[in-house]
């Protein structure tokens, strides 16, 4: 089992960059595939990125390439996600997940390959 805790989000201007960090407790962090999703209220909880046990995979959501990047540091148990060019639609609770699933494929981008949630950061864009 994996406990996870999210910060770095805060409230930063359109255009602006900020960069949202889970940390994971355990010893097998290396074996989960982690990803990031955000929610609005009164909408439901949607994928942003994922990134593979070791790296090697990753997917984004069409709204977000290019302008987010996700990584993870496994001697460190966090996962990061790099966010830049924000925009005001950015604006969301933001949550990273936790996936024990074998395969690596495009099921990560959906809420169900996930195990284990954070309790989420807000992320506030202004105009």
């Amino acid at each position: 089992q994996v406990q996870l805790v999210e910060s770095g989000g805060g409230l930063v201007q359109a255009g602006g960059s900020l960069r949202l960090s889970c940390a994971a407790s355990g010893r097998t962090f290396s074996s989960y595939h982690m990803g990031w999703f955000r929610q609005t209220p009164g909408k439901e909880r949607e994928f942003v990125a994922a990134v593979s046990r070791s790296s090697i995979i990753t997917y984004y959501a069409d709204s977000v390439k290019g302008r987010f990047t996700i990584s993870r540091d496994n001697g460190k148990n966090t996962v990061y996600l790099q966010m830049n060019s924000l925009k005001p639609e950015d604006t969301a609770v933001y949550y990273c997940a936790g996936s024990i699933r074998f395969a690596q494929d495009m099921a990560l981008m959906r809420t169900p390959a996930y195990e284990y949630w954070g309790q989420g950061t807000q992320v506030t864009v202004s105009s």
